[in-house]
């Protein structure tokens, strides 16, 4: 532990020594914008992104010496009134870079009050309980929603609505690409859903309404389902698994002390609604599966070059885990596992397929997925702790600047040194779920799950795998939350090793 707190700290003193004069003429990578300016969001976006952003030698703007004064970095950042246009024209993607080894930054994000940002990494948001994904009408900009699944002890869970399920229309408006994210993720805090019908793949709309509230500070159970399948005399544990939270580890390390007990020699993880979430809990996910061989490596964080060259090879790497921190893992110790994924899996879902991948068959069942391979951290307006956020200083935060930022900021790759999978992690059995069949989740004839029964088993299921009307969808009801499919450190740079 020592170790990591000298060497963050010696960031911190190599930020507060970059700082310029008041006279403005000496350039460096910390300006000081002109006191008497309104930019103070800006200029914290600004510095803190030049000290952390994965791709800061990329844009030119996040140079170190763009500027030679700081009346010229003043005048750049009141360039930019608006702090959200600031942040993403320093975001390395507003422009197309053609052949560049450089991705395309797809998902930075950031949050106009950091605590609602905060309350997202540990679950907490404002929902009714339904998640949906949301897709077009044939060719036409109108838009359908389907119910993937319904949070228990939600509003959701009290109301007449339930997996597979449709609807079209949100307080007796029609859904367009347009008008949705108003209708769907405005400031209503009550709606009230036009259910419809699907028959030959037309659908129609139907009389039954459902009125749905959201409520305050309502807290996902990332476990939705957690159980032990007889299948044909073998024992399968399955796990529904819906976001990486560090709130729920030992949950999670009791849901695998539950399938050892239970005498589970196989394993299903699904994953196909999972947008990703905490890289610690992964590794944590990662140990129950494969086993707590701490001599073993997780992943490697790769960094920017200036973050990167603070840090030794040895001090950015993840081995497996023994233990949660407070409690020892409760491991299967397989050498297997089935994933079902799609391409509403992303970020640490993929993270731990990707981990698993060099020391046991990872058996992915479903769609190619979504293809982040970056990690973030949650940046705030404290330069004393070079912006990162750490709940025992808020009294150290900006309280004139109440930004959070989700900056994309490294890259993991595996005990291989793979990370490579920007267009996604391809399945090795191929199965989209259909829309006329979605199926009961943890039921054996559910297909996704069938078919990896089949698998585990060589029994040929009853199942028809047959898929009539694909659940394709632009866009879900997971990614609208100020986490989004972000997959973060909760503590920058596994100082909590």
């Amino acid at each position: 532990m020592k170790k990591y707190y000298f060497l963050f700290l010696g960031l911190s003193l190599l930020l507060a020594s970059c700082s310029n004069d008041d006279n403005g003429i000496e350039p460096g990578p910390n300006p000081n914008p002109d006191p008497t300016a309104d930019v103070a969001a800006q200029n914290f976006m600004w510095r803190a992104m030049n000290l952390w952003y994965f791709w800061q030698a990329d844009v030119p703007d996040l140079a170190d010496d763009r500027f030679t004064t700081n009346a010229e970095y003043t005048a750049f950042l009141e360039s930019y009134p608006d702090p959200e246009n600031f942040y993403y024209s320093i975001c390395n993607n507003h422009r197309e870079i053609v052949g560049s080894n450089a991705a395309i930054d797809r998902f930075s994000s950031e949050n106009d009050n950091y605590k609602d940002l905060v309350n997202s990494l540990s679950g907490i948001s404002q929902s009714n309980g339904l998640e949906f994904g949301l897709g077009t009408i044939g060719d036409t900009n109108d838009v359908f929603g389907f119910v993937q699944y319904v949070w228990p002890d939600s509003d959701a869970a009290t109301k007449d609505i339930s997996r597979g399920e449709f609807f079209t229309r949100v307080d007796g408006v029609q859904l367009t690409v347009s008008n949705y994210i108003e209708l769907l993720y405005g400031d209503n805090s009550t709606y009230t859903l036009g259910m419809a019908t699907v028959s030959n793949n037309t659908i129609s709309d139907s009389a039954k309404e459902v009125t749905l509230t959201k409520v305050e500070n309502q807290v996902e159970d990332p476990i939705l389902i957690a159980e032990t399948l007889d299948v044909n005399g073998t024992k399968v544990a399955y796990l529904m698994y819906n976001r990486f939270l560090s709130s729920f580890n030992e949950d999670l390390n009791d849901a695998f002390a539950k399938f050892k007990a239970e005498g589970a020699t196989e394993l299903v993880l699904d994953v196909r609604y999972n947008p990703g979430g905490s890289v610690n809990t992964s590794r944590l996910l990662a140990s129950m599966i494969y086993g707590a061989n701490t001599s073993d490596v997780y992943i490697k964080q790769r960094w920017n070059d200036k973050i990167q060259a603070e840090f030794s090879e040895e001090d950015l790497t993840d081995y497996f885990a023994n233990t949660t921190g407070e409690s020892a893992i409760n491991s299967l110790n397989l050498n297997r596992v089935f994933v079902l994924a799609t391409n509403g899996s992303a970020s640490a879902s993929e993270l731990v397929m990707n981990g698993l991948a060099p020391y046991m068959d990872v058996i992915h069942i479903g769609e190619v997925t979504s293809g982040k391979n970056e990690f973030s951290i949650t940046l705030v307006d404290d330069p004393g702790n070079s912006f990162i956020y750490n709940s025992d200083r808020e009294g150290n935060i900006n309280s004139q600047n109440s930004w959070g930022l989700q900056p994309l900021v490294g890259r993991n790759e595996n005990a291989d040194g793979f990370s490579d999978y920007t267009s996604g992690l391809v399945p090795d059995i191929a199965l989209s779920e259909d829309l006329t069949n979605l199926g009961v989740l943890g039921d054996v004839n559910e297909p996704l799950l069938a078919r990896a029964l089949q698998e585990i088993t060589g029994v040929s299921a009853k199942t028809d795998f047959t898929v009539k009307m694909p659940a394709a969808y632009f866009d879900s009801s997971r990614l609208h939350t100020p986490v989004k499919d972000n997959m973060y450190l909760e503590n920058p740079l596994q100082l909590n090793k």
